[in-house]
């Protein structure tokens, strides 16, 4: 009786451990539970409609008046899936990490670093009061003594490859994984940035509404341990 105890209680054991560490789809395809929108433009005038939309069990940004939506929790070493395409015109957009303060930069962006969706760009770091740190930093970043978070300041690190992105229209997977005080981006399993000494470890994730229409058929979180390499 005492092992048919302990059997069963290292089944249960195994089976939450396994659910926890499963993928978690933070968009339920209906309406944007778990997530609020911030958009300055809508402040103080009820008529601006919202540049988020659920579109055919889809999120869709469409691109103006220009915000974020954000997630209501806080989130620290996880594995991020992003799957995205322009559905016209290709244009700019971003997915936010390690959000915190809102509307620290030109009163829009909240404090964070951004991976860059932009066409032909994605997989860029872009240090919004926050920073990170990469290999060929100064290549990659231009003169250190322009670096910076603020208006003004070099806050672009171009990322490491070209060509990861599928042609306009198509779908793509951005991958991103956090843990502790560093970052690493795949697209379309193609690694194209690695940063690391991040002046965060844990926040809000956030999707813009920037330059482009944008939709967004998946966005899941799923807890890690380690970095895939």
């Amino acid at each position: 009786m005492k092992q048919t105890l302990i059997l069963l209680a290292l089944v249960f054991f195994l089976a939450c451990s396994k659910k926890e560490n499963e993928p978690v789809s933070l968009f339920n395809g209906t309406d944007f539970t778990g997530w609020h929108i911030d958009v300055p433009a809508m402040d103080n005038n009820d008529t601006v409609p919202s540049p988020f939309i659920v579109r055919n069990g889809m999120l869709v940004s469409l691109a103006a008046p220009q915000g974020h939506i954000i997630t209501d929790k806080v989130y620290s070493n996880y594995r991020l899936e992003v799957q995205y395409r322009f559905a016209g015109e290709p244009g700019n957009c971003g997915v936010i990490l390690h959000a915190s303060t809102p509307r620290l930069l030109y009163d829009m962006f909240p404090k964070s670093i951004e991976a860059q969706l932009m066409h032909e760009n994605a997989g860029d770091f872009w240090c919004i009061r926050e920073d990170i740190k990469v290999d060929d930093m100064e290549a990659r970043r231009g003169d250190p003594a322009k670096w910076g978070t603020s208006e003004g300041m070099l806050r672009r690190i171009v990322n490491l490859t070209d060509g990861s992105e599928n042609a306009v229209g198509e779908w793509n997977k951005m991958v991103v994984e956090c843990l502790d005080r560093e970052i690493k981006v795949w697209v379309n399993d193609d690694l194209v940035n690695h940063g690391y000494d991040c002046t965060a470890n844990e926040g809000q994730i956030a999707l813009q509404a920037e330059g482009s229409e944008v939709e967004f058929r998946k966005v899941t979180l799923q807890p890690i341990e380690k970095l895939s390499e």
